[in-house]
């Protein structure tokens, strides 16, 4: 979707920066995991803040928690920029700009949260909240192509990187395969977001990415252990 940013003021984009980071920032999966009496996660399984990890607790329901927050947050973080911005901000294309940063603030609060020294999570739940906040049939796309990587491999850290690597891709060429998809968010600025946010995810899944080219990196429902698993997210 081609945006006019000739007249746009940096201070309200540079608010929806912080209030996506701050937002993005809140530690879910550390937080449910204290309620929950299993004490600091980032001391079990791969000591990542994400769902990926609660689930290495044993308790489901925490884990399908901090996943559903940690996608809200980022979700939240596009609508509540959108619909500030609409009164704010002169342009048209404003309050989705207003939108698409705040998501990136977000996925840059999850991955480095100043309250616990810039060491966050990897950051895919909340990608994947961002990207169906701002184009959501980019955002379903990644989502069933997580689900299915995961389906055939088995390997969270590889369904999260091809669902993430894709969606870029998705998000410049589906307008242009289903005109209607543009009326929905779909189109280069999100494709740029998009972009970053892959680029963000992979570099964090480093560590990952070395454990699959040596075919060590654990199945879905193994390495507990810390020395064997780093794929939350």
């Amino acid at each position: 979707m081609p945006m006019d940013t000739a007249a746009l003021p940096l201070m309200p984009l540079l608010l929806a920066l912080a209030g996506g980071y701050l937002l993005g920032s809140i530690p879910f999966g550390l937080v449910l995991a204290y309620l929950g009496g299993y004490g600091d996660i980032r001391k079990i399984g791969s000591g990542n803040i994400g769902a990926t990890n609660v689930l290495r607790t044993g308790n489901k329901p925490l884990a399908a928690a901090t996943l559903v927050l940690d996608s809200g947050k980022g979700a939240i973080a596009v609508g509540v920029a959108h619909c500030l911005a609409m009164s704010v901000l002169p342009s048209p294309d404003a309050p989705h700009l207003a939108a698409l940063v705040a998501g990136g603030g977000a996925m840059l609060g999850h991955t480095f949260p100043v309250w616990l020294g810039f060491k966050g999570g990897k950051g895919v739940a909340t990608a994947l909240g961002v990207l169906l906040a701002t184009s959501w049939p980019v955002g379903v796309i990644a989502c069933l192509t997580w689900l299915l990587v995961a389906v055939l491999f088995r390997i969270s850290s590889l369904s999260a990187l091809v669902a993430l690597a894709l969606a870029p891709l998705v998000a410049c060429f589906l307008p242009a395969v289903c005109p209607v998809a543009a009326g929905f968010g779909a189109g280069g600025a999100e494709a740029v977001l998009a972009l970053a946010i892959a680029v963000l995810v992979w570099v964090r899944h480093h560590a990952n990415i070395r454990r699959l080219l040596a075919g060590t990196e654990p199945r879905i429902g193994q390495g507990k252990k810390k020395s064997s698993a780093d794929t939350g997210n």
